[in-house]
């Protein structure tokens, strides 16, 4: 029995979206793009390879010049006019996409093209988003304490549920993607927008380490996680009702002391004290105005955080199918 080596061609749309992000990410490009070509050609009926250019650079021809015509037929360029968040890259790349299934695809997974064909079985098995997941992450002991108090963030006070180990590289499905893109949030966490649209997804896991962007400083990933906690979790809010809380159980303690001490001379503690006339009185308003200050502050964020919901117009539901029985 002789096996047959021609791979199986599968009648999909494939679009393959990748950022550039940084100036040295361009001398990747020519192995990357023959490697990703070479597999998607091979086992897709039809191909597109998206490039989002978030760089000032905007001449490509020094580095992909040369290529194969047959690759470059098939690559689109996305010049952005000036530099943005890699998020709103990802966007600009996700718009482009008219495939029926659109993966995006690191740099550093462009010697290993094979995990293309993985992401695409594993969505064929009826998953609209499959991501790829580290063993572990890489990031110093720094940035490590700031990722555990993030997600630590992220899974308790929102809805979402969002791996820590994903890598920004997935496949989704043309459906779940048209749900993504209805989300046009100016202030974007795609991995929160994932999670957010629903649909059912899955990871497979990768020996490659989840290591921090080199040329991301942590001012930015910093700022991202600001946008992460304040567009979707209740942290904030909730910051505010236990500072709340602890005030007036503070104030309710110098009240106390206050009073014990016009009365009987010692505070709390048993520390003689001279009670002098009028403080009391001054300590108590003083409290009481303190705390009512405490609870109207309170009483705004959440008006605040209800009226940006509301400007978000974030969809209130999203049908996945429709069955008839």
């Amino acid at each position: 029995m002789v096996t047959s080596t021609i791979p199986y061609m599968r009648n999909s749309f494939i679009s393959l979206v990748s950022v550039v992000q940084y100036p040295e990410e361009f001398g990747l490009l020519p192995e990357y793009l023959t490697q990703v070509h070479t597999m998607l050609s091979a086992h897709f009926t039809d191909l597109e390879i998206v490039l989002v250019n978030n760089t000032p650079i905007r001449d490509l021809n020094h580095w992909i010049g040369d290529l194969d015509p047959g690759i470059k037929q098939h690559v689109y360029v996305l010049n952005l006019s000036s530099p943005v968040n890699r998020n709103h890259a990802v966007l600009a790349g996700l718009d482009r996409a008219n495939g029926d299934y659109a993966i995006l695809y690191e740099f550093q997974f462009g010697r290993r093209p094979e995990y293309l064909i993985r992401l695409f079985e594993k969505a064929h098995e009826g998953n609209d988003i499959v991501y790829l997941q580290a063993k572990e992450r890489k990031s110093g002991w720094k940035r490590g304490i700031f990722h555990k108090i993030f997600y630590y963030i992220l899974r308790n006070y929102s809805d979402l549920r969002i791996d820590e180990r994903a890598h920004n590289s997935r496949i989704i499905s043309r459906r779940a993607l048209n749900s993504i893109l209805r989300m046009r949030e100016n202030l974007r966490y795609m991995k929160a927008i994932y999670s957010l649209v629903g649909y059912r997804t899955t990871a497979i896991p990768v020996e490659e380490p989840l290591q921090p962007d080199p040329g991301e400083p942590f001012s930015e990933q910093f700022r991202t996680s600001l946008v992460a906690i304040t567009s979707f979790t209740t942290f904030l809010r909730s910051l505010l009702f236990w500072i709340f809380i602890a005030t007036l159980v503070f104030l309710l303690v110098v009240v106390v002391n206050a009073v014990k001490v016009k009365f009987t001379g010692y505070d709390i503690l048993g520390k003689y004290h001279e009670a002098l006339s009028g403080w009391a009185f001054l300590v108590v308003l003083i409290s009481i105005f303190f705390a009512t200050m405490s609870f109207n502050i309170y009483i705004m964020s959440i008006y605040l955080s209800n009226i940006y919901s509301e400007i978000k117009q974030r969809p209130l539901y999203i049908i996945e199918s429709v069955q008839r029985l």
